[in-house]
């Protein structure tokens, strides 16, 4: 099992100077960190692996879609073919960063919405993104785990069920799901059920505790969540999300209108002890 902290508390574009603070999770105890793409060249982002190296720090990736302009459930034709090349740009950054998967909402634009649920065309048109994407993916070694959002966020996607359906009818590989603490903990009606029945279409995990602080300090039901995560068998990537205020854009995207800790440093330092207890408590770890 490997625990890991997402870069969103801080930026959503990571640099040089930012090694202090890598430096710092790092020694932690965390095995690595979920790296933004948003901007940026394929080279910056293999600059940013060769920094990781140096510390010891092993990546994932996490991206989202946040343009109308780039819909891969659109109806014009022109629209989804955009779409698809910035998920190429995403997939290829991902992989020279030298992760081997990104995760986000990127099956719909985020805080997008039509007034209605989602449309059967709509749907087809996001399952045939999904095999393009998928094809691109699989060719520079990546993953994608596509991410159920709360309804307040996007209306494609919301649940496990809906979620791991999708990714059964895309049919591909390198097309699959991530399973968040935070949203299942609002649209399931047993959040650890849509872990345990959605199993076999899990890639990656983010803990978000309820009101996206510090995990732990909330009412997200830990001790039932890891002893799920240990029954169904996954040995892959726990990784800490959490959100502040400092990045306006995304704090607007997130609905993040308040600080929900007294300091970043307590997100990451208690969280990795929290993730951590429950780990050794269960002989993970």
């Amino acid at each position: 099992m490997k625990i890991g902290m997402c870069m969103f508390l801080w930026t959503t574009r990571l640099e040089a100077g930012h090694e202090p603070l890598l430096a710092d999770i790092r020694a932690t105890g965390f095995d690595g960190v979920e790296i933004p793409v948003f901007e940026g060249t394929p080279q910056d982002y293999a600059a940013l692996g060769h920094m990781l190296d140096r510390l010891g720090l092993a990546r994932t990736a996490v991206s989202a879609l946040g343009d109308p302009a780039l819909d891969l459930i659109s109806p014009d034709a022109a629209v989804r073919r955009a779409a698809v090349d910035r998920m190429r740009w995403v997939l290829d950054c991902t992989a020279e960063l030298g992760a081997d998967r990104v995760s986000g909402p990127l099956h719909s634009v985020l805080g997008q919405f039509s007034g209605q649920g989602p449309t059967a065309d709509e749907l087809s048109r996001a399952v045939d993104s999904q095999r393009e994407i998928g094809t691109h993916a699989a060719s520079v070694g990546v993953t994608v785990g596509l991410e159920a959002l709360n309804r307040f966020e996007c209306y494609l996607l919301n649940t496990m069920a809906d979620l791991s359906a999708f990714v059964r009818k895309v049919g591909h590989p390198n097309i699959r799901a991530m399973y968040d603490t935070f949203h299942a903990n609002i649209e399931e009606a047993d959040p650890i059920a849509a872990l345990v029945e959605h199993r076999d279409t899990v890639v990656h995990i983010h803990i978000s505790e309820n009101d996206r602080g510090v995990p732990g300090r909330g009412n997200i039901p830990w001790d039932q969540t890891f002893q799920a995560i240990r029954d169904i068998g996954y040995d892959d990537w726990l990784t800490i999300e959490s959100f502040g205020r400092g990045l306006p854009d995304l704090a607007a995207a997130t609905k993040v209108w308040r600080d929900f800790a007294e300091s970043p440093e307590a997100v990451y330092r208690e969280g990795f002890a929290h993730i951590q207890g429950h780990l050794q408590r269960l002989g993970l770890r």
